[in-house]
């Protein structure tokens, strides 16, 4: 096997499937300390992972549109790579892919495949279903060589940002962090419901801090949930930065959210999610490292909205229709919080 000098690592977005390929960073690096890695990342997704020590960050401003493209292409022109790991099929990121010099062009296989994919890369991943997305990103090892058999983050948090943390959340009381929102508005639950769960965690003893970020979209949502609350949470929407976040999140012991970046933030710093999936399925997206706290109707929502089991429809399809997130009850919420709360041996 012939070690690479070099490789550029093309993922932008977002939140969650960026978090997603750390561990592939650190399978790189482990194997071949040596080999130089660039990675092409997103303005914001950049502030989450952007000091991993060893990586050559270059930034994709997706706001600028072709000018975006053009600040990435100029700081990689005098730059050719052993190979690129082209692992984002949207037709933006494929477009984006065509300055980047590199001998093999390694990407999805053509069942994954969409918006010209096929026609940027020269190489491809193993053809294989039922994958969750951080073992389909970490195959972009394989046409190398490699096997991802250990998947580690460690995402770096800046002493600022454990210092903030620790200033909202003092103490050692079990703390359930909510992050009701989701870049997808019909993945979100309904504010009331999650404010009956967040109630009911609070009359248990837990300190409940409610958590998002600065869009007017999240700011509307937590509004929402604070009105229905008859026991006032923290409101700390709009307050932290993702490394805030992550800190947070390593002193909290639940995180409850619907299928979102956080979800997967909560993930790598080993804090226990309880996700809501009926619009996508938690096996394909969910929390990677446990999932046996989440309430998945997935296969119902499959049944009413699609007329077949989920077993029966093309994996990770997304069901995001009006309503779809009804399935899930209080109930089924507070079930997952209390079975979380005794494997945590917490009140």
């Amino acid at each position: 096997m012939t070690v690479p000098a070099s490789l550029c690592l093309l993922r932008t977005s977002a939140i969650g499937d960026v978090t997603h390929v750390v561990p592939l960073v650190r399978t790189l690096q482990r194997a071949w300390p040596d080999t130089a890695l660039t990675w092409i990342v997103g303005k914001l997704e950049r502030k989450l992972v952007g000091d991993l020590p060893g990586v050559d960050f270059v930034t994709f401003d997706k706001g600028k549109g072709w000018a975006g493209m053009r600040e990435v292409h100029a700081a990689l022109r005098d730059r050719r790579f052993d190979a690129l790991l082209q692992m984002q099929v949207a037709m933006r990121s494929n477009l984006l892919s065509l300055g980047i010099q590199a001998g093999r062009r390694i990407g999805y296989d053509r069942a994954r495949s969409r918006d010209l994919h096929g026609l940027v890369v020269n190489e491809r991943i193993p053809a294989r279903t039922g994958e969750h997305v951080l073992d389909a990103l970490g195959s972009f090892c394989e046409p190398l060589g490699l096997k991802q058999t250990e998947v580690r983050w460690d995402i770096p948090v800046p002493d600022e940002a454990r210092a903030w943390a620790a200033e909202q959340l003092p103490g050692e009381a079990p703390t359930l962090l909510v992050s009701p929102a989701s870049s997808h508005a019909l993945r979100n639950w309904l504010p009331e419901r999650y404010a009956a769960v967040m109630d009911h965690a609070a009359t248990r003893g837990w300190r409940v801090a409610l958590v998002g970020g600065p869009s007017p979209g999240e700011r509307r949502m937590a509004d929402a949930v604070l009105a229905a609350c008859k026991r006032a949470p923290l409101d700390l929407t709009g307050k932290d930065t993702l490394k805030r976040l992550l800190a947070m999140l390593g002193r909290a012991q639940l995180l409850l959210t619907p299928d979102s970046g956080p979800m997967h933030m909560a993930n790598a710093v080993g804090t226990k999610v309880l996700g809501l999936h009926a619009a996508s399925n938690p096996d394909r997206s969910g929390p990677y490292s446990d999932r046996r706290w989440c309430v998945n109707k997935y296969d119902e929502a499959a049944r009413r909205y699609l007329g077949k089991p989920a077993s029966e429809i093309a994996w990770g399809r997304k069901i995001e229709r009006p309503g779809v997130m009804e399935l899930i009850g209080v109930d089924d919420v507070v079930e997952r919080f209390e079975a979380a709360a005794r494997h945590l041996d917490l009140p």
